[in-house]
């Protein structure tokens, strides 16, 4: 278990890629914080899950991560319970499809605070203790949309952009302490974000659910499949790991081939 005494802070942990990410990190040890929405006794199995998984601790917190406050709340308790945030996954996201000329600024609003703001406070307020611990792993989600864009999806696309910008930002600040910064950037995963988005793909452009699925989510995917949650979880594994000590700054695209072309 080569993160035992290593505190994690997932967010958007509830469910898919956070939550596989979250088990993974507890096979290896790592004490875990938890944080999304949905249903209260699915969320408490998932932590005791992982607390017997790891042998070490796991708590959850339910802070809405649109608001800077409810973050700063977030990391004082999981300071106060683990002593700082050694591993930084931040996961939570959500998606709104429309054209740019129609796209509610709510939405857009809402999609910039959660995809991008969140993830500059997350990073500021973890970065102290890593730091003082010499230590640390920062790893985004971030898509294939950091690299290239899709129609109707003009907050989500930004948001992935910035994300990307953010972390090259982060990982030359830290260079020398200790700290590495990445993306990981996946194509197309069954997640409920992904299955959320097929109605509102379907009124833009006049599709059906199954050609929203064939000619529009795995056309984009030269592998024709769907990236698994498992598989992204590896590669945040990884990239905690020695052999990624020096990997820092980077996207690592798995897009079954999307942004080859």
């Amino acid at each position: 278990m080569f993160l035992k005494g290593k505190t994690a802070l997932v967010t958007g942990s509830t469910s898919g890629i956070g939550l596989a990410c979250a088990q993974a990190l507890a096979m290896e040890g790592a004490n875990l914080v938890i944080n999304g929405f949905g249903d209260a006794g699915a969320i408490e199995t998932e932590r005791a899950a992982l607390e017997a998984s790891s042998g070490a601790g796991a708590i959850y917190s339910g802070a809405d991560l649109t608001k800077p406050d409810a973050i700063e709340a977030m990391m004082k308790e999981a300071a106060a319970r683990f002593g700082g945030i050694d591993i930084l996954i931040n996961n939570a996201g959500m998606q709104h499809v429309a054209p740019i000329d129609e796209f509610p600024v709510a939405k857009w609003d809402m999609i910039i605070a959660l995809n991008l703001t969140a993830a500059f406070h997350t990073v500021r307020l973890a970065l102290p203790y890593m730091k003082q611990q010499g230590w640390g792993r920062i790893i985004t989600t971030a898509s294939a949309h950091s690299l290239v864009a899709s129609p109707n999806k003009s907050a989500y696309v930004a948001a992935k952009h910035g994300i990307l910008g953010m972390t090259k930002t982060v990982a030359l600040e830290v260079a020398q302490q200790g700290i590495t910064a990445n993306c990981i950037s996946p194509g197309y995963v069954w997640t409920p974000l992904v299955e959320n988005q097929i109605p509102d793909t379907m009124k833009a452009r006049g599709l059906t659910r199954e050609q929203v699925m064939n000619d529009v989510l795995l056309a984009a995917q030269p592998t024709k499949q769907f990236v698994t949650s498992d598989q992204v979880a590896a590669m945040a594994l990884f990239l905690c790991g020695d052999a990624a000590a020096q990997i820092t700054g980077t996207n690592m695209v798995i897009d079954g081939g999307w942004t080859a072309a």
